[in-house]
């Protein structure tokens, strides 16, 4: 018997999630489960410290909608409490580097987490196992301990990219989170290297018996009050104790005949739709895939988002995005004809860098037809660890805007703006495509390019997401390495700059579903360790 389909970008939590559903838990409960062993197994991909997004599609529930836990600024932040420390923005639009750092390292970029909390909710409320149970693989692998793969040691070489500060210099300045992940000599442990975080399990010990009012009000919530009180950070027992996840009807959307569900803001998935509904209007299949006028095409649409994405989307709880305007066809037809007509958007920019790509995702579908689809992170990682607790806390002030009115300024209580898109694609009403990533701002271009090459291309969805990618988050088209040179000439050709990744695979880390004819297939990265099981 059949009993589901999974996958995500470590094997580990690939495996531990396959077995959940062979022991007859549902979707929920796999992806739970996974998600737990993946803050173990790739511990500054994501946390329990972290954020995230998950879509529940579940017809035995009757539901479909989004639990989404999005970190949250502490109440002691001020808006212009930054401004004078600007150095530039990044190139794609998602953060500021500042003069003192202090947005992206140390306990002041630590913003409100909610990962497990609505992790503990998403089981209480549509899982079918105990909590413990869905705890207890991440302690297994806690005592195991996790296997330094080829994916964690280029994150922790490669993260410092473009003057960002690289995640071994981060781990250097806390000193547990150094004594857990670096030798003696300060570096970080060679591929193979198996570490123990025995903090990490017992902090897993205490959420698999207390649950997360353990983390948010309890002795966890304790530990953590006093030690950002001893080290100057915002986040405060107050912070924990009031934090709560946002419930949120799917954004839809529809590409010619088919529908699409995606998250909400601040959530990235009003960019999916936008785009959708421009190239909607391109007979982007006779074209040709990764074709000049293709790339041109589909690059246009990417920046015209990201302008709109820029200057009119933030958190809705504190500032009006025009979320009927930016998802209008009518609006759409309006930017398409601007690109027939040769029009090049432009993107402005406050200087230039990247965000980073420390993020994960599981989908999973089950027997049933249940569907949890999931993307959580820590942003970019703090590199602060409490003594004793294990997890790492998430670095998301680095997104905020430190310029005072601005869509994305910092304000209490507010969240700031992530790429995060967990999205189903409907085929007469029935789920077709299930699909997700890590990778910061290229999320939602990784979508993109992964629906298309299904829906345009008829790739099944390891060729979809295993294609060579591009994308435009700034006047510049950035590509992977496998798009021939002969094409990016033809872009230049056009007026285009063309900056050429080194690596073959990139701008997001790109895991889905396609279910053709009531068949299961599944795609995992190839830029990633990941994998897919069918149990």
């Amino acid at each position: 018997m059949t009993h589901g389909i999974i996958t995500a970008p470590q094997p580990e939590a690939v495996e531990a999630g396959a077995v959940i559903l062979k022991e007859g838990g549902n979707a929920v409960d796999a992806a739970i489960s996974s998600a737990l062993v993946q803050t173990v197994v790739d511990p500054m991909m994501c946390g329990i410290a972290g954020f995230g997004s998950l879509q529940i599609y579940s017809p035995e529930k009757d539901f479909h909608g989004f639990i989404d836990f999005h970190t949250t600024a502490p109440y002691t932040v001020k808006e212009d409490m930054w401004e004078n420390q600007i150095s530039h923005e990044a190139r794609d639009g998602f953060g500021f580097i500042l003069k003192n750092r202090a947005n992206e390292v140390g306990y002041e970029s630590i913003m409100t987490p909610g990962t497990l909390k609505a992790f503990y909710e998403a089981i209480k409320e549509f899982g079918t196992m105990p909590w413990a149970d869905i705890v207890q693989p991440a302690i297994d692998f806690c005592e195991e301990g996790f296997t330094v793969s080829p994916a964690i040691d280029e994150f922790w070489d490669r993260s410092g990219g473009l003057g960002r500060i690289s995640m071994d210099e981060k781990l250097r300045r806390n000193e547990v989170s150094k004594n857990i992940f670096l030798d003696e000599q300060g570096n970080t442990y060679p591929i193979g290297t198996r570490i123990k975080n025995i903090d990490m399990k017992q902090t897993l010990e205490l959420v698999k018996y207390g649950g997360s009012d353990i983390f948010y009000s309890g002795e966890i919530a304790r530990r953590i009050n006093d030690d950002m009180k001893s080290n100057g950070g915002f986040l405060s027992d107050r912070d924990l104790k009031n934090y709560k996840t946002i419930r949120n009807e799917p954004l839809w959307g529809n590409y010619k005949d088919l529908k699409i569900s995606t998250n909400q803001p601040p959530g990235g998935g009003i960019m999916v739709i936008q785009m959708l509904n421009i190239l909607e209007h391109f007979d982007l299949k006779s074209m040709g895939h990764n074709s000049p006028e293709y790339i041109s095409t589909v690059a246009e649409a990417m920046k015209y988002a990201t302008i709109d994405k820029d200057s009119k989307v933030g958190d809705p709880l504190f500032i009006n995005v025009p979320i009927e305007k930016i998802t209008d066809p009518n609006y759409a037809f309006e930017i398409s004809e601007l690109i027939k007509q040769g029009k090049k958007a432009n993107v402005t920019r406050y200087g230039e860098m990247k965000e980073s790509e420390d993020t994960t995702h599981m989908a999973v579908m089950d027997e049933n037809g249940n569907i949890a689809s999931m993307t959580h992170s820590l942003g970019m990682p703090s590199g602060v660890i409490t003594e004793g607790l294990g997890f790492m806390y998430n670095g998301c002030m680095s997104v905020f805007d430190p310029r005072p009115g601005m869509p994305g300024s910092i304000v209490p209580g507010k969240r700031r703006f992530t790429a995060m898109s967990p999205t189903i694609v409907f085929k007469d009403d029935n789920p077709y495509i299930i699909v997700g990533a890590p990778g910061g701002t290229y999320i939602t271009m990784g979508i993109l390019q992964s629906i298309l090459n299904v829906l345009e291309f008829d790739m099944n969805m390891q060729e979809a997401i295993s294609s060579p990618r591009f994308t435009a988050n700034s006047n510049t088209i950035d590509v992977t390495n496998r798009i021939p040179r002969y094409v990016t000439k033809k872009l230049e050709q056009k007026g285009y700059k063309i900056i050429r990744n080194p690596f073959s695979y990139g701008f997001a880390g790109v895991h889905g579903i396609r279910i053709k004819n009531g068949v299961w297939d599944g795609g995992a990265d190839p830029g990633r360790d990941g994998m897919v099981l069918i149990v």
